[in-house]
């Protein structure tokens, strides 16, 4: 008997452990959707390839290849209004040169050197359709140096570019015969880069979309059967997408009938998303939210370390304490701030809280960049929403509402602990 019970533990131990496997190869293929061989979740997702494959496709729609040098998990945004997305520090400018680098390297030999990248992408740069955009580009200045240099860097992130040799910093000091880098090109990472389901390039001269919307919509819309059934797939993989990419969905954000489908499955929906990554979900009067209680499912925590990490909290604490306020008051105040209303906030705490901040923030006149840091870092959480200078509170803020601190005798029941939902909501 013992042995009977011994076996059937270690059989329940063994689905336990597949099963948390499982959920971290999800989870990484969800942070690092081009995913090379050298990554440490790859042995697990190649282990778990069948799973990964059904698990994606049935929820989210997203076609995942899983091959013997890598893994890309074409992920299809939801929101294609979200300019939050998107390589770290990256503007429209940026966008242009990687997309000329990874021209340049598609039809480069198997290494090159990055003078080499540089001298073939200026070939590239004065194309008449970019300068009539007003697009332009030279190696003469050390910044714009730097911006081959930083585009190169989000190439080695992504496993497409490989150093052999040299230094990137060098070259943007002064380039050279002395100061260049060698790179292996991953032909296989650089077919991976571009996820959308048609290619720019297969679009008819003349016919090709011409606003920055259709553009968007043009490269990741998919055929949607006009059945009930594939209305109703749509809008669930909609929500699974929103939901696998964001930290909360709230209902006014869907459409009438994507909203009636979420209130009718809503139950069902979190619960197969948190078994597949593991997270914990919320429902709420104002939506869902998939909680991560390791904080690892993201690349921007809150709370955090660092001096615009401990900003961004105090500005959410500023927005929930006068929305406290305004709410109380009588007739009820709109529910959005002023930009100026937060720079001038964190003017005046500077003295008391600039000790723990960076030495440029403690300088007079810097409350407005923070204020903007705090602003874009709470819009990426999707805990307010930016109407030009206007910020507008959203209902997962409340989470990090402090109130007045209330001192509980150590060995308090578990029934003493309340919810930060409970006492206030944004409805």
């Amino acid at each position: 008997m013992k042995r009977a019970v011994d076996t059937q533990s270690i059989g329940q131990h063994q689905q336990r452990q597949a099963k948390e496997e499982r959920q971290e190869a999800l989870r990484a293929l969800l942070m690092r959707p081009l995913m090379n061989s050298d990554s440490e979740m790859f042995p697990a997702v190649r282990r778990h390839a069948e799973y990964l494959r059904d698990w994606f496709a049935r929820e989210a729609g997203w076609p995942l290849h899983i091959e013997r040098d890598g893994a890309r998990l074409y992920k299809r945004p939801a929101d294609l209004e979200d300019a939050s997305r998107g390589l770290k520090d990256f503007d429209k400018r940026r966008y242009v040169l990687l997309c000329l680098a990874c021209a340049v390297l598609e039809r480069a030999d198997t290494q090159i050197t990055l003078a080499l990248l540089g001298e073939t992408l200026l070939k590239w740069a004065d194309d008449p359709l970019l300068v009539a955009r007003g697009f332009t580009y030279s190696l003469e200045s050390r910044a714009e140096r730097g911006e081959l240099v930083t585009v190169c860097k989000a190439l080695l992130e992504l496993g497409v570019l490989s150093r052999v040799a040299g230094d990137e910093d060098a070259y943007v000091q002064a380039p050279g015969a002395e100061a260049d880098a060698l790179y292996d090109i991953n032909r296989r990472q650089l077919s991976g880069v571009l996820a959308a389901v048609r290619g720019p390039s297969t679009w008819p001269a003349g016919e090709s979309p011409t606003s920055l919307e259709e553009r968007l919509h043009s490269l990741v819309d998919e055929h949607v059967p006009d059945s009930d059934e594939g209305r109703r797939t749509a809008f669930r993989r909609y929500i699974a997408r929103r939901l696998l990419d964001d930290p909360v969905l709230y209902l006014d954000e869907l459409s009438d009938d994507a909203r009636g489908y979420f209130l009718n499955q809503r139950g069902a929906i979190a619960t197969r998303l948190a078994d597949g990554m593991g997270t914990s979900p919320e429902q709420r009067a104002e939506g869902l939210a998939m909680v991560d209680e390791e904080g690892a499912l993201t690349d921007l925590a809150m709370p955090a370390e660092g001096t615009d990490a401990h900003v961004t909290l105090l500005v959410a604490e500023l927005l929930c304490s006068r929305h406290r306020q305004q709410v109380s008051a009588e007739p009820p105040i709109p529910n959005r701030y002023s930009m100026d209303l937060i720079a001038a906030h964190l003017g005046e705490i500077r003295e008391a809280y600039g000790k723990y901040w960076r030495r440029s923030a403690r300088e007079a006149g810097s409350e407005g960049e923070l204020a903007e840091t705090a602003v874009r870092r709470l819009q990426m959480l999707r805990l307010i929403r930016r109407e030009g200078d206007w910020v507008v509170p959203l209902p997962a803020l409340a989470r990090f509402s402090l109130g007045e601190t209330d001192l509980k005798p150590f060995g308090g029941s578990h029934s003493q602990v309340q919810d930060l939902f409970d006492d206030i909501s944004f409805k």
